[in-house]
């Protein structure tokens, strides 16, 4: 579930009074209580599905290879002083897939992950993913799942109604299903896979004229994949989820990193993503498991990611080693706390965190 950082949000303002103060945990509390009883219900129903609960380890050696993720670096140090370079995970999916060549054929894991820059009303640097995955079984049977986690949560809230910033949605509805070739079509007026141009290619100028077309700003230097992400902000993101939630589905095989493509359709990936509310809530995909195309793609995004921050992260060979003994797999990545905001309508994600982290004192390079 990593944002780029033109996705995030502006921040709202802070609250006064520290999360610690009396009054203001007595504001929270019911949000907080709210949380504890959202999370119990979950846990059930996993467990009556058969999943196993597993707790994938903090500390990798790789934190996740997308190109607009941020990690936490630390340090594990041996007795003679010698040190080796070590991450907070910002997903536990690569532990997770490795239980999965080992055997694990149902999993789910409520994870504390951790991403870097990352902080607004709807990112924290730490937080709750819940994290399930299902081998042997198409992607379309976490759609199913999804629609479930939502009923199950405004249940398990009391309430029949999600909510955000003035959004609306009924998390016992049917979900709406949308390619994000029609969302772009339908909610933009742009024709998006004409700007394909294979499986791996992309008509950047094309895509810049749509933007320009619709009163979107471009520069010079953006890729293709900059000018997709701001349409996507800016015209179909907030349209998503509104009355009923909606499931964004096959996009363009360059936005799905870990994804396997669409059978019969190479251009675009099993991969979706799950709004409500104009919010994201959920990431999942058809798990890709050919470990020559992971790395291929794994290098060109350490390679981006360099030449846009100056930093890369280490590819992880035990799991390009794991990925082929990996059964077909479908795995789904939630944020847990903004499943929480949305089932009690709170509007910043610090509102649902038992200990908000603070914020530290900057300092210039």
């Amino acid at each position: 579930m990593a944002d780029p950082a033109a996705r995030q949000l502006s921040a709202s303002p802070m609250p006064t009074r520290p999360w610690w103060s009396r009054d203001e945990h007595l504001r929270r509390r019911p949000f907080l209580m709210s949380r504890n009883r959202i999370t119990a219900a979950l846990r059930g129903w996993f467990a009556t599905e058969n999943f196993v609960s597993v707790e994938g380890a903090a500390l990798q050696i790789s934190p996740g290879n997308e190109t607009h993720l941020h990690a936490f670096a630390t340090a594990e140090t041996d007795l003679s002083g010698n040190a080796g370079q070590l991450y907070l995970h910002t997903s536990p999916e690569f532990a997770a897939k490795k239980l999965i060549a080992a055997g694990e054929t149902r999993i789910v894991d409520f994870a504390r992950v951790f991403r870097n820059r990352e902080r607004s009303a709807l990112h924290h640097p730490e937080f709750a993913m819940l994290e399930w995955y299902r081998t042997n079984a198409p992607y379309e049977s976490l759609m199913t799942d999804a629609a479930t986690v939502l009923a199950l949560a405004a249940q398990a809230a009391g309430t029949r109604q999600f909510s955000f910033r003035g959004l609306a949605m009924d998390p016992f509805a049917e979900l709406d299903r949308l390619t994000v070739a029609e969302a772009f079509e339908q909610h933009a007026g742009i024709d998006l896979m004409a700007t394909c141009t294979g499986p791996a290619g992309h008509d950047t100028v094309a895509l810049a004229g749509a933007a320009h077309a619709i009163g979107l700003r471009t520069a010079p230097d953006d890729t293709w994949s900059d000018i997709y992400s701001r349409i996507l902000v800016d015209r179909i993101e907030p349209r998503l989820g509104i009355g009923r939630a909606t499931i964004l589905c096959e996009y363009p095989i360059s936005e799905a990193a870990l994804a396997r493509p669409k059978p019969g359709n190479y251009a675009v990936a099993e991969r979706f993503e799950l709004y409500a509310c104009g919010v994201e809530l959920a990431n999942a995909f058809a798990e890709l498991t050919d470990p020559v195309e992971q790395r291929r793609r794994f290098e060109a995004d350490m390679a981006e990611k360099f030449a846009i921050y100056g930093e890369r992260y280490p590819i992880d060979e035990e799991l390009l080693a794991a990925l082929p003994l990996m059964p077909p797999t479908a795995g789904i990545a939630l944020g847990l706390d903004r499943l929480v905001m949305l089932a009690v309508g709170a509007s910043r994600i610090d509102d649902v965190i038992w200990t908000p982290v603070a914020e530290p004192v900057m300092t210039t390079r």
